[in-house]
């Protein structure tokens, strides 16, 4: 093959195309110019400044089911609040200095004021105890401003199916479903009618998009086939509820009428794929074995119970720590590349080969 001597061109002429000689020629230009001093980004320039968080007052206070408040948010000066759509949440600093995050189950027409809802977990990591026991109208608050990442693409057809206070994403997608005329159904699964939040408010948007399933009428919670029976045909289904209803929906999708599945947990997903490590507190503290079905950072709290932490799955970042040595395998959705090559690490959720040690400044 004589690589000197070019094709012929389209016409079989026995010289090179013009226009691609043409495109040759300015690729081979512009390239390079993209690397050059005044286009290159400088690696020591910082990252654009995050928004300023807000400084917001609960307006309002209300029990929206047996062990469930709503908390309404609003700027003190009666500013309007930064717009927001279905499925965002809030970062909260909670007067303890603890950081968490709500869905927004308010209308995202309305930015005078935002609304979230909170259910009491006395088992859990204290926020929701503090929220259910010190945190009344008149309280100042320091929160994130919104972020999605359960966003409603408002397909033709939805299925919304949520589990006892995974509503609160949901309830502004029906909302939103509803004014542009989708074909939408909404069902809405507990433990007993009183715990069911928001019940008479989806009710009042199309009583017959809405279904209310308890286990205290039905003897069990329901399948993931019986969730499912209620999408139209080729539905996108949005799911926010426990493990084990996420679970049963993810088994029964494919036999089911739906065609895509989009979901957001409660907490912490199973850990797939994992394999035990160790992770070192500083470069001569103690070192703690990590289990393969277990993060790194339910281990370090154990040792540092004040270490930070809110959503557990890799996108608030509220559990940062720094990286002093080891390979990390990061499996966040939220550190950039060069804040992993600093050193960023999220234990929510990133790991270590197996065998290999993790030192962390923690």
């Amino acid at each position: 093959m004589d690589l000197r001597t070019p094709p012929p061109d389209l016409y079989g002429r026995p010289r090179a195309d013009t226009f691609f000689r043409f495109l040759t020629a300015f690729g081979d230009r512009y390239s390079p110019a993209l690397g050059g001093p005044l286009l290159r980004r400088n690696p020591r320039r910082p990252l654009g400044r995050p928004a300023p968080a807000l400084h917001l007052v609960v307006t309002a206070r209300r029990a929206v089911a047996a062990d469930a408040v709503e908390l309404t948010l609003a700027d003190s000066s009666g500013g309007l609040l930064p717009a927001w759509q279905p499925g965002a949440h809030l970062g909260l600093t909670l007067p303890s200095g603890r950081q968490r995050h709500y869905s927004l189950c308010g209308d995202p027409a309305d930015r005078s004021a935002y609304r979230i809802a909170v259910r009491r977990l006395p088992d859990g990591g204290g926020g929701s105890v503090e929220i259910h026991d010190s945190v009344h109208p008149g309280t100042r608050l320091t929160v994130r401003r919104p972020r999605n990442g359960f966003a409603f693409c408002a397909e033709p057809a939805v299925l919304l199916l949520a589990g006892g206070i995974g509503v609160t994403p949901l309830l502004p997608m029906a909302r939103e479903a509803q004014r542009h005329g989708l074909d939408w159904q909404l069902v809405h699964a507990g433990r007993s009618a009183d715990t069911l939040p928001f019940a008479a408010e989806l009710r009042a948007l199309d009583p017959r998009r809405v279904h209310l399933r308890t286990d205290e009428e039905h003897g069990a919670p329901p399948t993931g086939a019986e969730l499912l029976a209620h999408a139209p045909r080729g539905a996108a289904v949005y799911c926010c509820g426990p493990a084990p209803m996420l679970a049963a929906v993810q088994q029964a999708l494919d036999a089911s009428p739906a065609a895509s599945l989009h979901f957001e947990r409660f907490g912490a997903a199973p850990v797939i794929g994992g394999e035990p490590f160790t992770v070192r507190l500083g470069t001569d503290g103690p070192e703690l074995a990590v289990p393969a079905d277990r993060s790194a950072l339910d281990v370090l709290r154990e040792v540092r119970p004040g270490l930070a932490y809110s959503c557990k799955q890799g996108f608030c970042g509220t559990c940062e720590v720094r990286l002093l040595a080891g390979t990390p395998d990061h499996r966040d959705r939220r550190l950039t590349p060069d804040q992993r090559a600093a050193g960023a690490l999220l234990p929510c959720v990133s790991r270590a080969a197996g065998g290999e040690t993790l030192v962390l400044d923690v």
